[in-house]
């Protein structure tokens, strides 16, 4: 039976989200991804899936977790997963990473591309794109011929629509405020001057690969990374999946490779003798 066929449902308010369902819910969403939802986020589930519920023309939750528990239904499944992830981000986000990449790291990649290797850098949880343009454009701006060698960005990330909108590298003006003035020339250089919105142009496009990764899943991922950023990514998730990522993390990085982490985030001891902090939120692998 498809949404379609069901009769629409007038509802003049949100449904309630009964605690039985909610559990279920957040049962679902860890088992997916490795996210807690705190037991008082109630409210947060309502307002994210209200709408994709009217949209299946469902009157309140308990059918809308039939629904998505139906094989047939993966793909609505998929979208209240989307749903309830955090995608929070922007560009030039803690920008001392980014000065930090540049100063410390970045002469080593362009000797060691110059002299053929490979080189391949990693934003995990790149959510709509914001993380690694701002990584790509940076890359650009100092190494202005890195198009001739080996270099790329890997941007991954769970949410499917966040997916997309990187893909599109497509994205309001306003956003750019906080990227340092050269920087934001270059992201502009293929933008109309009077259009509220602007696509990233190819020569930063083209350093970037959007896929698909769910840390609960098999990484299609093979290394090394010279430079990976995952910040504000473990934050949901519980110490044991915690430890899956960043143990994961630092076992594709090579000897001097960097890793940036969220500024709330933390390594766990047992990782803590496997890489060095050398600023905020940095290590190093050694």
């Amino acid at each position: 039976m498809s949404p379609a066929s069901k009769s629409q449902v007038h509802m003049k308010s949100a449904p309630s989200c009964a605690p039985e369902t909610y559990a279920e819910i957040a049962r679902i969403l860890y088992a997916k991804t490795g996210i807690n939802l705190p037991a008082d986020n109630g409210s947060l589930v309502v307002s994210r899936l209200v709408k994709h519920l009217r949209a299946l023309h469902l009157s309140d939750f308990e059918s809308y977790l039939r629904w998505v528990g139906q094989p047939e239904h993966s793909d609505d499944l998929n979208t209240m997963i989307s749903s309830l992830t955090t995608n929070t981000t922007r560009f030039y986000r803690e920008p001392y990473h980014f000065d930090i990449f540049v100063e410390q790291q970045l002469p080593e990649l362009m000797r060691k591309a110059k002299n053929g290797e490979r080189i391949r850098l990693w934003s995990a949880g790149c959510s709509s794109g914001e993380e690694p343009y701002s990584l790509a454009a940076t890359l650009l701006y100092h190494w202005p011929d890195v198009a001739n060698y080996d270099v790329r960005i890997l941007a991954t990330d769970i949410c499917a629509p966040a997916l997309q909108t990187a893909e599109s590298g497509r994205y309001p003006k306003g956003r750019l405020d906080a990227v340092p003035e050269p920087i934001r020339k270059l992201m502009l250089a293929e933008a109309h001057e009077n259009d509220e919105m602007f696509t990233m142009p190819q020569a930063v496009r083209q350093l970037i690969t959007v896929r698909y990764l769910n840390f609960m899943e098999p990484w299609p991922t093979k290394g090394p990374f010279q430079t990976i950023f995952c910040r504000n990514v473990a934050i949901y998730m519980d110490d044991k999946v915690q430890l899956t990522i960043w143990s994961g993390l630092i076992d594709l990085l090579p000897p001097q490779g960097l890793l940036f982490i969220g500024h709330s985030e933390r390594l766990p001891p047992s990782q803590t003798d496997r890489v060095k902090l050398i600023d905020r939120t940095t290590f190093r692998r050694g």
